[in-house]
This record gives C-alpha cells, sequence and structure tokens, in this order.
C-alpha cells in the first residue's frame, strides 16, 4: 500500500493548499505571472490528486490576487519542443484532476485563458465572477489548444461557439460565458470562494459513493450503456448507506402524514 501524501502546507510553493475533512481547497499561486501554470504548478497539482485517489474528498481549485490563470507560462512554452508536446505535460494532469473519485469545483475570477481555461474545462463545476475572461488564444501564438479545449470545449458549450473560441480567438465575458452554461453561476469576488464552498456542501449532503459511481458512469463512453449503469446500479443497492437513507427518508414521510392526522385542521 502506497504512503499517504502529505499535503501540508510546506510541501507547495506554486499551490496554496487546505485540507479539510470532506474537501481540499487549492489556491493557483504565481501572482507575479498572473498565475500561469509552470512545471513547477503541474507538479504539485499531480500531489494533491494523489492525494485525493488515495482518501476521496471534493477539490476546490481558484487562483489568487483575482486572477485565476493566465495560462501556461510563455517563458516555458517558448523553449518546449517536439518531445515535450508528445509528453503531455498540462494535458496528463488535467486529464488526471477530470478523473479524480469526487467532484471538482473551479472559482473563476478574472483571466482564465488557456491552459488556465482548460484547467477550468476539466472540472465538474465552473462558477464565476463579472470579471471573468475565458478563452483559448494559442492559435494568435503558433499553437492549438493541446491539453482538452480542442475536445472538451466542443462537449460544452457546442462546435460552432468551440470554433470562435478555438479558430478566431474569441474571449467570454462572464454573462456570455453564463449564456453558453461554461458557468453557471455569477458572484462578487468577495463571495466566490463562499459560493464554491457552497456547492461543495451540497455535494457533502449526498451520499459519497453514490457521487463517485455517478460521476463514473456519467463519464463513461456511450457504448458502456446501459449495462454499466445496471451495475452501479447493483453496487449501490447493496450499500448500508441505501437502506440507511431511504428508511430515514421513509421515516420522515410517515411523521408527517402522522403530524397531519393529528392535527387535520392545520392550514385552513
Amino acid at each position: 500500500m502506497a504512503a499517504p501524501v502529505d499535503l501540508a502546507a510546506g510541501n507547495f510553493s506554486a499551490l496554496l493548499v487546505e485540507e479539510r475533512e470532506d474537501r481540499v481547497v487549492v489556491l493557483l499561486n504565481r501572482p507575479q505571472v498572473k498565475n500561469a501554470i509552470d512545471q513547477q504548478m503541474v507538479d504539485e497539482l499531480h500531489t494533491v490528486c494523489a492525494a485525493l485517489e488515495q482518501n476521496p474528498k471534493v477539490l476546490i481549485i481558484a487562483g489568487v490576487d483575482g486572477v485565476f490563470a493566465s495560462g501556461a507560462d510563455i517563458a516555458q512554452l517558448r523553449e518546449r519542443r517536439r518531445d515535450d508536446a508528445l509528453q503531455g505535460i498540462n494535458s496528463t494532469i488535467f486529464v488526471r484532476i477530470a478523473k479524480l473519485p469526487m467532484p471538482v469545483i473551479a472559482a473563476l475570477d478574472g483571466y482564465c485563458l488557456g491552459g488556465g481555461a482548460e484547467l477550468a474545462y476539466a472540472a465538474d463545476f465552473r462558477i464565476g465572477t463579472p470579471n471573468v475572461r475565458i478563452g483559448n488564444p494559442e492559435t494568435g501564438l503558433g499553437i492549438l489548444a493541446a491539453a482538452g479545449a480542442s475536445w472538451r470545449l466542443r462537449e460544452l458549450v457546442g462546435e460552432p461557439l468551440a470554433k470562435q473560441i478555438l479558430l478566431a480567438g474569441l474571449v467570454l465575458g462572464a454573462d456570455e460565458a453564463k449564456a453558453a452554461n461554461l458557468i453557471t453561476e455569477i458572484h462578487d469576488p468577495a463571495d466566490l470562494l463562499d459560493a464554491a464552498h457552497s456547492l461543495a456542501n451540497r455535494i457533502g449532503r449526498q451520499d459519497p459513493l453514490a457521487v463517485r459511481i455517478t460521476k463514473s458512469v456519467f463519464h463513461a463512453p456511450a457504448e458502456a450503456h446501459p449495462l454499466i449503469d445496471q451495475l452501479a446500479q447493483g453496487i449501490l443497492f447493496e450499500s448500508q448507506a441505501k437502506f440507511d437513507r431511504m428508511q430515514a427518508f421513509l421515516d420522515r414521510n410517515a411523521a408527517k402524514k402522522a403530524a397531519a392526522s393529528a392535527n387535520p385542521a392545520d392550514g385552513k
């Protein structure tokens, strides 16, 4: 068995990491370059993923200083060559984040561009502020958005808008992103993390195993359905949480009916 991964703050420099009982909060922390994603940040995100694969929790990702992430670090990107591209440095970590057992919430403020946008696309939920600017300007730099946008974005917003973003450099503001369902909520910057925690609280009220299995089934390929749904349901039908939660539901309904019978004039 692998040794537990330590998420102590002293182990990180490009991230600020806070671990709670049911969630982990990660802040991208390179304010001097608007939280651009470099190799150090990628390495530290892998450490976070390793911990969450061992001990599944909701992950909240945000940025410091009113910026999510301005993109990949251009100074590093300028020096990368073919072999670096073939390693899939950013795409590998974003796939790993997308496949985490529990949901991932991206809380977006300010610039969310290039690799920063692709990190957001890998999340299960995206909420933002009125200051959000999200898009993929890679073709303007002579490259393509190769860390997920070329296929995730079409699934998220549809082909016509995805092509505007990927091929014509369209950058969406918050209202445009919300209209396209790329983000689902808009909050004042001061309230953004509270809103992310509120969403995490809603997730936390569900049965954790049911959430994990539903996420896996949701992302299964089309040809796996309906068999995968039936197999997954078979697992959940045997879980103690299913019996406990359904019994609690029946008990609440019975209590409501008993109270209504005892007070038939209530509400008249």
